[in-house]
This record gives C-alpha cells, sequence and structure tokens, in this order.
C-alpha cells in the first residue's frame, strides 16, 4: 500500500506549479463521479492556475436534467458524468456547447471525442469477464458473443438491464453484429444467468467468489479495487478471481469513457475550456490511472496485457441505447 500512496503522492506533487493564486476566479463543475482522486487532481489545477474548482455532486442523469432545468441560469461551466451513453443524453439534451480546443482535439483519440466537439473522453474503462480461478479453464473464455452458449447455462452473473454500462454493451454488439444478432445474444445471455440480476460491478465479482456463478461481466477497475483494498476480506475475494479481456479475433474489448463537456451556458467559459485541457494532460492522466484503476485517454489501441479494444466510437452507445433498452425487455433481462 505504501507504495501506491507514494506513486499518487508523485503524481500530484507533478501536476502543481507554483503560481499566484487569484481566488477571484472560479469554475463550477457538475460531476457524477464521486471518488477522492478528482477532488486531488482539483486541488492540483487551483495550485496551479489560481482557479478555485467549485463542485456539486449527483447522478449523472439528475445532473442532466438539472441543467436542462436551470437553462440561461446555469451556473455550471463544465458536466463530468459517466459512459458515453451519458454523454450522449446530455448531448441530446441541449446541455453543451462545443469547445474551440485544438489541444483537447491533438490529444483525444477521435473514437473517444464527440464529432461536433461537444464533449471529450477524460478516462478509459473497460468491460472485462471476470471468473473463478478454480472452476474455469481461461482457455474457454472467447468474446462477448461466445457468453451465449448454451454451456455456460446458468454460471454468469451480471449487472441489471438498468445499469448503463450493460446497455453501452449491447449498443456496441447491435453496431457490429446487428439488431437480429443482437436479440438472439441477449435471450442467449439471459437464458445463462445463475441469478436474477442483482447488485454493482464489485457484488458481482464477490458472487463468483463465492461460486454463486462461475463467471461476470464487470468494469476492470472493480476487481483493482478490491486487490488494491485494506480490507484482507477483499483482497482475498480478488486472489480467488482472475480477469479476461476479449481478444481482437472475438471482436475486441468493449471500451467506455468517463468524459466531460463545456456547458451550454458556462458563466466562467475560459477558465472551464483551461479545466478541460489541464484533465488531457499526462500528468493529470496518470492520476486518472495510478489512483482509480482507469486507463488514460490519451492512448488508443493497446492498453498492456494484451488488451485491444473493438475500434467503435463511443458515440454509438448513445445513438443505439433506446434500442439497446428495448432489446434488453424484450429479452427479459431484469
Amino acid at each position: 500500500m505504501k507504495k501506491r500512496f507514494t506513486s499518487i503522492s508523485a503524481a500530484i506533487l507533478t501536476l502543481i506549479v507554483l503560481s499566484s493564486c487569484n481566488q477571484s476566479e472560479v469554475v463550477n463543475i457538475y460531476s457524477s463521479r464521486h471518488y477522492d482522486s478528482d477532488l486531488a487532481l482539483y486541488d492540483a489545477f487551483t495550485k496551479q492556475t489560481g482557479i478555485e474548482v467549485r463542485t456539486i455532486e449527483g447522478g449523472g442523469d439528475e445532473l442532466i436534467e438539472r441543467m436542462k432545468n436551470e437553462g440561461e441560469n446555469s451556473p455550471a461551466d463544465i458536466l463530468i458524468t459517466v459512459d458515453a451513453g451519458r454523454l450522449w443524453r446530455a448531448e441530446q439534451a441541449g446541455v453543451f456547447q462545443s469547445h474551440d480546443s485544438d489541444a483537447l482535439n491533438a490529444a483525444v483519440p477521435e473514437v473517444y471525442r464527440d464529432e461536433e466537439d461537444l464533449w471529450i473522453g477524460l478516462s478509459k474503462r473497460v468491460r472485462g469477464i471476470v471468473y473463478h480461478k478454480d472452476r474455469v479453464d481461461v482457455s474457454q473464455l472467447k468474446g462477448y458473443k461466445e457468453l451465449a452458449h448454451e454451456s455456460w447455462k446458468g454460471r454468469i452473473c451480471i449487472r441489471s438491464s438498468n445499469n448503463i454500462y450493460n446497455q453501452s454493451l449491447l449498443a456496441s454488439l447491435i453496431k457490429k453484429e446487428g439488431i437480429e444478432e443482437a436479440q438472439t445474444w441477449a435471450e442467449s445471455l439471459v437464458g445463462n444467468f445463475a441469478q436474477t440480476p442483482q447488485g454493482g460491478d464489485t457484488d458481482q465479482i464477490r458472487f463468483v467468489a463465492a461460486g454463486i456463478c462461475d463467471i461476470a461481466i464487470v468494469n476492470h477497475y472493480y476487481l483493482e479495487r478490491l486487490r488494491w483494498s485494506e480490507q484482507e476480506s477483499d483482497r482475498t475475494t480478488a486472489e480467488q478471481v482472475g480477469i479476461w479481456f476479449p481478444q481482437q479475433e472475438f471482436g475486441g474489448t468493449h471500451v467506455n469513457i468517463s468524459g466531460a463537456g463545456l456547458a451550454k451556458y458556462a458563466p466562467n467559459q475560459e477558465n472551464g475550456l483551461r479545466f478541460l485541457e489541464f484533465l488531457i494532460t499526462p500528468e493529470a492522466q496518470q492520476l486518472y490511472a495510478i489512483a482509480n484503476r482507469e486507463f488514460s485517454i490519451l492512448e488508443d489501441g493497446a492498453e498492456g496485457d494484451g488488451l485491444m479494444g473493438d475500434g467503435i466510437h463511443v458515440s454509438t452507445y448513445g445513438e443505439n441505447n433506446p434500442e439497446a433498452i428495448r432489446m434488453m425487455d424484450r429479452a427479459g433481462w431484469k
């Protein structure tokens, strides 16, 4: 644990550049990310620029609705949320304005930013397959499509259809395979559930470790948090499972993002843009990776451990979200 905290401290110190601090300058952030590491980033931004960061936290959909209702009177300069599907919802709600930053477009790969410059990805999270080391031969694991095979009947745990991570996964399959094949996949996957979907991603990992199911689909950083937890029981749980990222020959790994956009009626537009540009610096990206176990948005392609993204533009997750929800309902995915 000491090594980890040393790395985090080093990343924060790298971000802090001595400068005069004029607290009359502010940037107002609406965020659905609730991590201490984000607060460290905000502090570093203030120390570097002299711009005070004021935050309001809430659920992603809640904050989008709030900005809609506030309209021109909204104090928000930046909206930060998780999942490209929610960024798309914010885009459709009309709460963003286009940025005019060559730095953002040069740094963030095209598949992780909006084509009209309304939002950008800040970090990447991948949907992996967690498996019990004693009950699953890793050679059995292929891609997401193969989880519909009858050999997995009664062996899969996953969150409910209300979870946007799963909605986005299905939305990506709609893009790759078409509606008919994606519908068949969803129905077959539901038939392979070990139990009625319940709990969050961490719970799915615990279910696998407890023998309730053999595999689960989760975002990778939930397992990393257990591995680095101060609780021995968490680390014991993590030791019982492994994680598999579908390889390119099986369609690649589903990559999603957390991201942000400049608010349509931002009262501090220039400060908001400076804040976004700060978050995509290599030093800030290092803190995302170290502290929250996410992947940097700055690199495209291989992420280490043989991981390769599927190459789908993340805006697809939002565009196909309504169809994915209907598909889940037809499949009986609770």
